[in-house]
């Protein structure tokens, strides 16, 4: 694959994740289900390092979303960046290794992630005594779930734009 597909290649998926950070950012925060909004950014992260596999592909995405993720949304600290970078490799490492390249195998990888990160999150607020865990426990399930819902249409999205350019269609 020549400098100029890989450079059309990564265009079109930044492109594609246009769509689910608007979504994300502007649309879904208005309209909250039982009072949560979901976290669609991860998805994304999961759903192109499990068709594009770990080392570069899941990494390099992953690391890009978490760059995204923090200049976008106030109150970040970096922190994302990396966790999503790792998520990434590790989440291309296991679609590519143990689990298929395919919508559950997604499904799996994306309910890893948002479990690991709401798990850090609640944590982080128990350090600072910032809330009971039963009243994190009431946000934090109900944004896991409704945030996997989402889980589908962020799949065929990304499933869209594999079959279009994804692997070495360009070469």
């Amino acid at each position: 694959m020549t400098r100029r597909d890989l450079i059309h290649k990564w265009l079109v998926y930044a492109l594609g994740l246009l769509p689910v950070w608007l979504l994300d950012a502007y649309i879904l925060p208005r309209v909250p289900l039982w009072g949560t909004v979901p976290m669609l950014l991860p998805l994304a992260a999961a759903a192109v390092a499990v068709l594009e596999g770990a080392y570069y592909a899941g990494t390099g995405f992953g690391m890009a979303v978490g760059l995204l993720w923090e200049l976008a949304y106030p109150g970040g600290f970096g922190g994302m960046v990396f966790f999503l970078a790792l998520a990434g490799m590790a989440m291309g490492a296991v679609s590519q290794y143990a689990l298929s390249q395919s919508y559950p195998g997604c499904l799996i990888c994306s309910a890893g992630v948002l479990a690991l990160l709401g798990f850090l999150r609640v944590a982080g607020w128990l350090f600072v005594n910032g809330a009971g865990l039963s009243d994190l426990l009431q946000v934090a399930v109900p944004e896991f779930l409704w945030s996997l819902a989402w889980s589908l249409p962020v799949w065929l999205l990304f499933r869209a734009i594999y079959n279009r350019v994804g692997g070495t269609k360009l070469a």
